[in-house]
């Protein structure tokens, strides 16, 4: 179960995104589902069928799941290839 508190810990690509704020002013409202995730960036597939790269650490992201809901995520957080963020340890957020 994906619950707020260990959020970071889970998959990302699948869950529905948006960026709530960045620093990069374009990606500010970008929405779609993420279809592919690197160490810095994730791929997101907008309605339109295009794919935007936004890069995690400018960016502070509302993702939706299915379990929880709506969740707020900073994106330095997720700066980490995905199989070592599982691992990473994490102070409260």
């Amino acid at each position: 179960m994906t619950e707020p508190k260990n959020f970071v810990r889970h998959e990302l690509i699948g869950l529905e995104v948006e960026v709530a704020e960045s620093t990069n002013q374009d990606a500010v409202g970008v929405k779609g589902r993420v279809i592919d995730e690197t160490r810095n960036m994730l791929v997101v597939e907008t309605r339109g069928g295009k794919e935007k790269k936004l890069v995690k650490e400018q960016c502070v992201f509302i993702f939706t799941t299915e379990d929880s809901g709506k969740i707020r995520v900073e994106g330095r957080l997720l700066v980490a290839r995905p199989e070592d963020r599982i691992k990473k340890k994490l102070k409260k957020w």
